[in-house]
């Protein structure tokens, strides 16, 4: 059974950070990509940032990019985002998600997903 496990979310002030965690198991960091999405209050789930296969690709998106970083431990088969310099906009409830991205889709088509961790950013 897959599953995908968030953490590290909570209340920040701006300007302060976060590292959230993705524990995976059930399949490999080396043969999907994992992505990280958002989905604030009133709005639609975003792809923010991926990783894999096997740490070949990275991408951030404009929106945090410069703030945010991706990262993967094989290992530990876990995924990190670091998130510095919050911002009240980024609030949301952050999912990562893990599969074959198709990005001509709103969410990626991704096959398995978290169930979320809230991440709220006060001014």
């Amino acid at each position: 059974e897959v599953q995908l496990v968030e953490s590290g979310g909570g209340l920040v002030q701006a300007g302060g950070s976060l590292r959230l965690s993705c524990a995976v198991s059930g399949l490999s960091l080396d043969d999907y990509v994992i992505g990280w999405f958002r989905q604030a209050p009133g709005k639609e789930r975003e792809g923010i940032s991926y990783i894999g296969v096997a740490d070949a690709i990275r991408f951030v998106g404009d929106s945090v990019k410069g703030r945010f970083t991706i990262s993967g431990d094989s290992a530990k088969n876990t995924v990190y985002l670091q998130m510095n310099d919050l911002k009240p906009e980024d609030t949301a409830v952050y999912y990562c998600a893990a599969g074959f991205p198709d990005f001509s889709t709103s969410e990626w088509d991704m096959d398995y997903w978290g169930s979320g961790t809230l991440v709220t950013v006060s001014s």
